[in-house]
């Protein structure tokens, strides 16, 4: 008996101890930009139910997020901190390759309820089969966040740019009317950007949106391609990467920029002394009746399968992502658009904005997400992402005779990369 009763009590120290190491632990996490300071917004919050969990947000650059954890993964693990952010479009490309490099939060209580609070579009890159490899995070209906005092000084009302036409002739309005001033930037040859935005409002994107066929030369496609070169060619849009684009920003060198609605807290956190003159309006369509959605951007966060601290980490990821406290807290704080579905209801949505000129940005923005379809990347991103660079470049500069012949060129390569066959 006396023997039993050590041995129990043994066993209640260690399981004790098991816990109290569970609620005690250093974690590091890597991120970009915004969302880096976003995740950092939300310990204070965090460290009020966890204390002894003490975590730091490394902001390492988007690309570098991505090349790094791609490397580590490749190396089984090594060098990974215990928190990774992910973008859903790149997603399936570690999934694919690494399948036992992330954690799989179901066994961590990733329930079935909380996965419900999630909408289906935001998880479906982000599982396979029953393993449930990230948590959604933010997503990114796409908006014009535009000068105010820039377009009014050229008599251009924002409300009256239902088309792609109707903004490349503001432009030149605006351009027009103050002097120095572009309309708008676009990352030629770093990103794929401003097609994948129109593509998507289209309805249009690489592949299907069950990801077993290349689309990128579709009709719908092809008329994005276009219509970005055509506003290239106007001057309505210039070359800018998203370094230069903060600079023309602060510089009040651009007019608008086009990018999700997590770009909102770019413009604010980068910009603070232009409070006021700064507005939003929802994306032009290539016809007046057409649609005016499209989705850029869009993260997750998974957990490391060699970290010695998941379930520290999974509380982390769980308040930060699964609660209306983490998620409002960044909303608030920088713009990330929440997908955790009671987050958007949130009373702060509906609040009018001083940043925004007493905007109810937040109202609008979100008023597109019902109306976004579904862009897949599937584990061919990467390929396909590089083919498309080269060949918008190539077409910009004279390269093919129209869009039509570029896409069907960049669906062959991708076809020839990827084993995939091309949608008829």
């Amino acid at each position: 008996m006396r023997f039993k009763l050590l041995a129990a009590t043994a066993a209640v120290a260690l399981l004790a101890s098991g816990s109290a190491f569970a609620e005690s632990a250093n974690l590091t996490i890597w991120s970009w930009n915004v969302a880096a300071s976003a995740l950092k917004s939300t310990l204070p919050g965090f460290n009020k139910q966890y204390p002894d969990i003490k975590i730091t947000v490394e902001d390492l650059g988007n690309s570098q997020v991505f090349d790094k954890t791609l490397a580590a993964c490749a190396a089984g693990g090594d060098g990974l901190p215990d928190i990774v952010s992910i973008e859903n479009f790149e997603a399936e490309i570690f999934w694919s390759r690494f399948p036992d490099c992330f954690a799989n939060l179901k066994e961590l209580g990733y329930t079935p309820e909380i996965q419900a609070k999630f909408p289906d579009f935001k998880r479906t890159e982000l599982e396979v089969g029953d393993v449930a490899y990230a948590m959604p995070w933010d997503s990114g209906p796409v908006a014009v966040f535009y000068r105010r005092d820039f377009y009014e000084k050229a008599g251009v009302d924002p409300s009256t740019i239902s088309t792609w036409d109707d903004f490349i002739a503001a432009g030149k309005k605006i351009s027009a009317a103050n002097p120095g001033v572009v309309m708008a930037q676009a990352d030629f040859n770093g990103d794929s950007e401003w097609f994948r935005m129109i593509a998507n409002e289209q309805g249009c994107g690489y592949f299907s949106t069950d990801g077993q066929n290349i689309t990128v030369n579709q009709p719908a496609c092809v008329a994005a391609l276009q219509k970005v070169k055509e506003m290239k060619d106007a001057g309505t849009l210039t070359a800018a990467n998203w370094d230069e684009k903060i600079q023309a920003n602060t510089a009040g060198k651009a007019a608008s920029q086009l990018y999700g609605g997590w770009y909102e807290g770019t413009v604010r956190s980068t910009s603070p002394d232009l409070k006021g003159k700064w507005g939003v309006y929802r994306m032009p369509s290539l016809t007046a009746d057409g649609p005016h959605a499209a989705n850029l951007g869009g993260s997750s966060l998974a957990i490391s399968a060699a970290s010695a601290n998941k379930e520290a980490a999974w509380k982390f990821v769980n308040y930060a992502l699964g609660t209306n406290e983490g998620q409002v807290t960044m909303l608030k704080e920088f713009g990330l658009v929440p997908s955790l579905l009671e987050a958007e209801k949130d009373p702060f949505v509906n609040e009018p904005q001083p940043y925004w000129g007493g905007q109810k940005v937040w109202a609008d923005i979100l008023a597109t997400l019902p109306k976004i379809v579904p862009s897949r990347g599937t584990a061919f991103q990467s390929d396909a992402e590089g083919i498309f660079r080269a060949t918008q470049a190539k077409f910009f500069a004279g390269g093919y005779p129209d869009a039509k012949a570029a896409l069907d060129d960049a669906a062959n390569q991708i076809a020839s990369a990827t084993g995939l066959p091309i949608a008829e």
